[in-house]
């Protein structure tokens, strides 16, 4: 099996080659996830000559698998007809993402050009917004009948195969389309062939409102190890369904946001590769400017507290010290933190049990870098009284901090603030100036100053 590297090698090759038989020969041999990882690579040159060259079924399940905005700007690049082709081919939840990307105008003229009852089904769903579970759905599923036996429900699965092969559960309809229960089809097939559906359906079914946010959505699945959710109106019309993979896209999307926040940067919302100098520059400036206003009151600290400095002229040496491990210990217990709520292992109820387990991991870390710190003193020839100073600060830096980096991000989240902001730069930039206050009230008390 080729590495990443020899397939963008071999696909450059063959495309820079014009070697038109090589490229189909190859598609044969790589899978649309594959492809999918490769056209990112690829200039806007490259990318018309394979587009001309690969079969016209590879190019639906290759336009999925991309980013969105990316897919569209392909079909930018082809002819109205062509494209709506293709979106045709491509799953109604996946085409509508990729028509959410494309200018209005063109999104529109697509849409014509497309068989009027997919295009209409295109349109319903672009109606819900993108993070919604009614923008995640697909409207593609199995109804049958409560009044039907299991037989009989075999029968009618049967003449719908191709559509069944992607469905896990049959959903039980009234004539109204009113969702009356769910049927998994093993079920089906493995009881006996009189059984009335209506005895054989659940009828509590999990479902969500299409208008609910799409981690909601991400949770239940999850949590209740589904294999599809059913999305209803408030009248409780069942409206479509989220599969696994609309979940892992959710997933993935919603964890490199959380990443790019914790890092300092607002998230791009376009992939790295196509992200712009200026996109780049304007989703970190702003953070960067807001970290540094807050960073200034660390320098007021210090002015505060010049002439401790002058007398003891060693309490500057540990600075760097006192600084680095009070913002390395927040954003430890920051980052674990906010993996764990978004995964929904903590919450808000849970905020005294956080405290009181995070104050035990600081108290234990506080120890031991506090007798690092007195031993670092000591070489430094810094003083014994000095040592001690520095000893203790570091154990009460420790505490401090595991403090604020476990109660912020909960009480962020209960003001609806994402708490993926309470990032590593922020937790650094908090405790920087409140360590220095610490550090210097001790250094007073203890040296008489």
């Amino acid at each position: 099996m080729l590495t990443h590297e020899e397939l963008l090698t071999t696909v450059h090759d063959l495309i820079d080659t014009r070697d038109q038989a090589g490229l189909i020969a190859f598609a044969t041999e790589i899978g649309s996830s594959e492809w999918a990882d490769i056209l990112p690579t690829l200039d806007e040159e490259q990318i018309a000559y394979l587009i001309d060259a690969l079969p016209g079924e590879e190019l639906p399940d290759v336009l999925a698998e991309l980013d969105p905005s990316h897919a569209a700007d392909i079909l930018m690049t082809m002819p109205q007809t062509e494209a709506a082709d293709i979106l045709e081919a491509m799953d109604p939840d996946d085409a509508t993402d990729v028509i959410d990307e494309l200018p209005d105008r063109e999104a529109q003229q697509i849409l014509i050009e497309m068989e009027p009852d997919e295009a209409a089904e295109i349109r319903e769903l672009l109606a819900f917004p993108p993070d919604s579970a009614g923008g995640l759905m697909t409207p593609s599923f199995v109804a049958i009948s409560p009044d039907l036996r299991a037989d009989q429900a075999i029968g009618a699965l049967r003449k719908i195969s191709e559509e069944v092969e992607t469905m896990y559960y049959v959903y039980v309809l009234d004539p109204e389309e009113h969702l009356l229960g769910v049927l998994s089809l093993y079920r089906i097939v493995l009881t006996r062939g009189d059984t009335p559906v209506r005895d054989l359906m659940v009828t509590d079914p999990i479902t969500i409102m299409a208008d609910a946010d799409q981690e909601t959505a991400a949770a239940l699945l999850t949590d209740h190890n589904l294999l599809a959710l059913p999305v209803v109106d408030h009248d409780n019309r069942l409206l479509g369904i989220i599969t696994q993979d609309d979940i892992a896209d959710v997933l993935e999307d919603e964890a490199t946001e959380d990443i790019e926040r914790l890092g300092g940067s607002q998230p791009l919302d376009v992939p790295y590769r196509r992200a712009t100098i200026a996109l780049l520059f304007r989703r970190r400036i702003v953070w960067l400017l807001f970290l540094f206003a807050a960073e200034a009151y660390t320098g007021t600290v210090l002015r505060h507290y010049s002439a401790e400095q002058v007398e003891v002229v060693a309490l500057g040496w540990f600075i760097p010290l006192l600084t680095g491990t009070g913002g390395n210990i927040g954003s430890q217990v920051t980052t674990t933190l906010v993996r764990a709520m978004a995964v929904g292992e903590v919450r808000l109820r849970d905020v005294r049990w956080v405290l009181g387990k995070e104050l035990a991991v600081g108290i234990g870390l506080g120890v031991v870098m506090a007798g690092v710190a007195f031993a670092r003193s000591q070489l430094l020839h810094a003083g014994t009284d000095v040592g001690y100073v520095v000893a203790i600060t570091v154990a009460l830096i420790c505490v401090w901090s595991a403090t604020v980096a476990a109660v912020l991000p909960l009480l962020l989240r209960k003001l609806r603030v994402d708490p993926a902001v309470v990032s590593a730069p922020l937790i650094t930039t908090l405790v920087d100036g409140t360590g220095l206050v610490i550090y210097f009230t001790i250094a007073k008390w203890m040296l008489n100053l």
